[in-house]
């Protein structure tokens, strides 16, 4: 069996980090990290290594661009695959954030059995992994 992967919510809302790991857990086995701000999902993602980061785009002080850029330039974190979770749905911000190098982007609301076929299908990862 394969050893479980490792996902880092970086989330400012309480509710939606909870319905995240929750979700990961339950439907995939995945072990799921979170995080409360930028900050804090910048030190965890140096120090866990994950497989892969959910990060939210509308978060206060450090915002889920910002963030990024500075997972991109640490060589510690810039080869982990990021995934944006955002509520803005337009085509050109999408493209936009794709532009910057994240891995995919997945629009909030989103159902919690979607969330993880949607991952697995952005980082290509099979059904086992």
């Amino acid at each position: 069996m394969n050893p479980s992967k490792r996902i880092l919510v970086i989330d400012d809302d309480d509710g939606v980090r909870e319905i995240i790991q929750i979700s990961l857990e339950v439907a995939a086995g995945w072990e799921v990290l979170t995080a409360a701000s930028g900050s804090e999902g910048l030190i965890l993602a140096a120090a866990e290594q994950p497989d892969a980061i959910l990060l939210d785009v509308m978060m206060p002080d450090m915002d889920g661009a910002t963030t990024f850029g500075r997972l991109q330039r640490n060589p510690a974190t810039q080869n982990i695959p990021t995934i944006l979770l955002t509520a803005k749905a337009k085509v050109s911000e999408k493209q936009q954030f794709i532009e910057l190098g994240v891995t995919g982007v997945i629009t909030k609301p989103f159902e919690a059995m979607d969330l993880v076929c949607q991952i697995r299908q952005i980082l290509h990862w099979n059904e086992n992994a």
